[in-house]
């Protein structure tokens, strides 16, 4: 797969403005050749999805330390549907920060496709990436 051709978009819903862990994600996945957009602290999850849409993104990233992922994740994901946007067959949807591994199953039941809690190895981030983009729809050649 070329990663350069993957747009990964990072993301801080809510009004956690702690991002340091999101921006060495988005270097880290940039150096490994992937093309990365990052938004910034403070985001609604309107505004996420609306980068999503004019961005034409392959993944989201959800940075998330404030402890309000069990509301603004799910609320990002109904925007997607409610836009045509299918978590894990348009999109690739991660979401990573202080998650307690309950909540993060029940949000990967919900389409997130994996949750990544601190200290995740970068390799395998962009290994769970490689692995899961080009099951995507339009890496599929389907639209």
């Amino acid at each position: 797969m070329d990663r350069s051709k993957v747009r990964v978009l990072i993301a801080k819903p809510g009004l956690d403005g702690h991002d340091r862990g999101a921006k060495v994600i988005a270097r880290a996945l940039r150096d490994a050749g992937f093309e990365v957009i990052y938004t910034g602290i403070r985001q609604t999850p309107e505004q996420i999805v609306e980068s999503v849409i004019q961005e034409d993104i392959d993944v989201l990233g959800l940075s998330i330390l404030s402890g309000a992922h069990m509301v603004l994740i799910p609320k990002i994901l109904k925007l997607l549907e409610e836009k045509g946007i299918k978590p894990n067959e348009d999109i690739l949807v991660l979401a990573g920060g202080i998650i307690p591994p309950d909540d993060a199953q029940e949000l990967e039941k919900m389409g997130v496709a994996r949750v990544f809690g601190p200290g995740s190895p970068i390799e395998e981030i962009i290994k769970f990436i490689d692995e899961n983009v080009p099951k995507l729809k339009k890496f599929r050649g389907e639209s």
